[in-house]
């Protein structure tokens, strides 16, 4: 039999590097060695990639693999900047292609691609750059009850999430975001309730699009919402499949399926919610690049509550993207 070689690439310029490290290394331990080479691509927080050890060039390393999995969380990563770079070679990968990675990655468009769905999502004000920041902050301080959250536009693992009272607070938090590069900052109404998150697999057990059981997350107290330290943290609870009621786990599933179709995802993504007293307010949609891997992560957990290994997983969406 034939042997695939499969690049992993993951490292990136990010905040997410350690984390993707970590998704990284699962991926390559898990991938089924009777059928896979692996073949592990650092990518250093310059943006130099890297092959047994030694700095390279795509030009170098790319013609030597036949697909490829970004495990590059982040910037670089699930905005679609490495997915360009693959596409470049002619190699094909897991995931969506640049265009739609970066569509889910902006939260700002795929609220927007929810709103025009009919699926409720908060309500927000957006800058995309420091002159637009003010004015924003001044209309989200009206509008919106205290506090507010401030997000940058296109970080995953929560990073960089705060919460934020009045103007001065709000509009410093915004200005540290920008200052740390952010691509442009969020000021959403803050919601109170359950956190829920739901992974989809296309082609899964004969389905066009499985859909994975709800997890229910509940943040240590302290905390106040599932962020980037409780993501990490033991102490957080994950519960699988969570413990929602029979419509809304429905709803949940339904909303994840639909998002991962209008913003044209591919392989699988994970999309995040929030169940409050009025209903299911969709959050995010993760693409591939940009879902969790870890031992500790969410879609490794919901894949084996319904018996999927993740040996089993990879080697679905590496034949998926291999063949198509």
């Amino acid at each position: 039999m034939h042997q695939i070689v499969v690049g992993v690439l993951r490292g990136g310029p990010s905040g997410e590097h350690e984390v993707s490290l970590k998704s990284g290394h699962a991926i390559l331990s898990h991938l089924p060695s009777e059928r896979f080479i692996p073949r592990d691509i650092y990518i250093d927080k310059k943006g130099v990639w890297h092959d047994r050890g030694l700095p390279t060039t795509p030009g170098r390393i790319l013609p030597t693999i036949d697909v490829a999995i970004v495990a590059v969380h982040g910037a670089y990563g699930h905005d679609g900047e490495a997915q360009k770079v693959l596409e470049r070679f002619g190699v094909p990968y897991v995931g969506p292609d640049p265009h739609h990675s970066f569509r889910a990655s902006h939260k700002a468009l795929a609220k927007e691609v929810a709103r025009e769905a009919g699926i409720p999502t908060a309500r927000y004000f957006f800058a995309e750059d420091t002159e637009k920041a003010e004015q924003a902050a001044r209309d989200a301080v009206r509008t919106f009850l205290q506090p507010v959250v401030v997000k940058p536009v296109d970080s995953g693992s929560s990073l960089g999430v705060t919460f934020a009272r009045g103007f001065k607070e709000v509009s410093e938090a915004m200005q540290e975001l920008f200052s740390g590069g952010a691509r442009g900052v969020l000021i959403e109404e803050r919601l109170r309730g359950a956190e829920a998150t739901v992974g989809v697999v296309e082609g899964l057990r004969g389905e066009e699009l499985y859909t994975l059981p709800t997890i229910e997350i509940i943040p240590p107290e302290g905390h106040g919402f599932f962020c980037n330290d409780a993501k990490y943290d033991d102490a957080t609870q994950e519960v699988c499949p969570g413990r929602f009621a029979p419509d809304v786990s429905d709803t949940l599933k339904g909303y994840a399926s639909t998002m991962h179709k209008l913003l044209g995802q591919r392989h699988y993504s994970r999309s995040d919610f929030i169940i409050t007293k009025r209903g299911v307010y969709f959050l995010e949609t993760n693409p591939a690049a940009a879902v969790g891997m870890t031992d500790s992560s969410l879609m490794p957990k919901a894949l084996a509550s319904v018996g999927v290994k993740l040996e089993e997983f990879l080697e679905h969406v590496i034949d998926l993207a291999h063949k198509r």
